[in-house]
């Protein structure tokens, strides 16, 4: 077994269960460590803390156990059938919502990986070389957790691990022709998981696409940043008077358009390919809510600074353009920029726009996207409901 051994003035984040080991705290030689290997982590006096996946990167180490146990099938078993039972037990898989995100990374104490539920079909992302060697236990464990439940399960990595790792697409087990259909609170939805974004879909804004339901009967929407149009086809389901649907993408709209007629609702939606920034500056219909739900403006520290100004003035320009009264979703997945830099960059807005704003709701990421209360950088997905006198 590999062993990495830890500074002794840097074991505590491991003490109080943080599930990354980053490489400055390490004191031993791991040059001839190979990415993915399973590692030992322990102090300076030999006393054994942790186990998990080695990668030549910032982030050394990713912890899966402080237990000395084998990083076996039994394990992976275990860790699995308790994020899936947790989903169950929550009641997430209805005969209205079949798409679950049932593998939450650290959350779901299984730091590098992601599995998302369509309808049947589970799609396994890796984003560490580790948990890319493990996929076939992770398919078992899959199987031995969902049992009927699940028909396909697809291993989407090429895209998520580092250049110099080689990822390999391909079904473990069974096959489902794509595009798939898939509900989300009643509405139907066409997830390609082969050439989509991500795993094909953003799970992750779910309930929040719910809640703009409630608030969008009888009122004109703009949804930027649509991709697949999720936010568009709640409003439109809840009875929402038109919807435009924005995206710079020709292939975003694409997909819009192909969800909104598989719903039958195109009589009340437009489509628009532009870039947002600019669209927003200048808006040629009156919108009573507005949608912002744009991609990380800022993926590391660095770049916070760029992000926060891009969040500030894509803002403003909503802020100033919105009618009297309108509702704006506004939304930040930029890990770098937490819920209280992001409230604070949406009030710096209100400011330049010269309006008066109110705050109805904030929101988070859901259920099934939990958050390891030792690893507060799970946490990233933030957004706010506003009301513009």
């Amino acid at each position: 077994m590999n062993i990495v051994k830890i500074n002794k003035n840097k074991i505590n984040s491991i003490e109080r269960k943080h599930p990354w080991v980053f490489s400055g705290a390490i004191t031993s030689d791991t040059k001839d460590f190979k990415d993915g290997d399973v590692v030992t982590v322990c102090d300076h006096k030999d006393h054994f803390l942790a186990r998990g996946h080695y990668q030549h990167a910032t982030i050394s180490v990713r912890i899966l156990t402080f237990e000395d146990e084998e990083l076996n099938q039994d394990f992976f078993n275990k860790r699995i059938l308790n994020a899936v039972e947790l989903r169950k037990n929550l009641n997430l898989i209805t005969k209205k919502t079949n798409i679950c995100r049932l593998i939450h990374g650290e959350g779901d104490s299984l730091p590098g990986l992601i599995v998302d539920f369509y309808n049947g079909v589970a799609v396994i992302q890796c984003h560490s070389i580790g948990m890319y060697n493990s996929v076939e236990l992770i398919s078992e464990g899959l199987k031995n957790a969902l049992g009927k439940m699940v028909t396909a399960i697809y291993s989407k990595s090429s895209d998520t691990l580092p250049q110099r790792a080689e990822g390999k697409d391909a079904y473990l087990f069974g096959s489902c022709v794509t595009p798939h259909l898939a509900l989300e609170h009643g509405v139907k939805l066409q997830i390609d998981w082969i050439t989509g974004q991500k795993t094909g879909f953003f799970i992750d804004q779910r309930e929040n696409r719910f809640l703009l339901g409630k608030y969008s009967k009888g009122k004109k929407v703009l949804n930027t940043f649509c991709y697949s149009g999720g936010f568009s086809l709640l409003a439109l389901q809840e009875g929402a008077e038109l919807v435009h649907s924005l995206d710079s993408s020709k292939k975003a709209i694409v997909l819009t358009e192909a969800n909104i007629e598989i719903n039958n609702f195109g009589d009340k939606h437009k489509s628009i390919v532009a870039d947002a920034m600019e669209y927003m500056k200048d808006l040629e219909e009156e919108y009573d809510i507005i949608v912002l739900d744009p991609p990380a403006f800022a993926k590391h520290r660095e770049k916070r600074h760029k992000a926060i100004q891009g969040y500030k003035r894509l803002n403003a320009h909503a802020i100033r353009q919105i009618k009297p009264g309108g509702i704006i979703f506004t939304f930040s997945c930029s890990q770098v920029v937490d819920k209280f830099l992001f409230t604070n960059t949406i009030i710096a807005a209100a400011i330049e726009a010269g309006r008066n704003v109110r705050i109805l709701e904030q929101l988070h990421q859901p259920a099934d996207h939990p958050v390891n209360a030792f690893h507060p950088e799970g946490e990233y997905l933030k957004g706010l409901v506003l009301q513009v006198d």
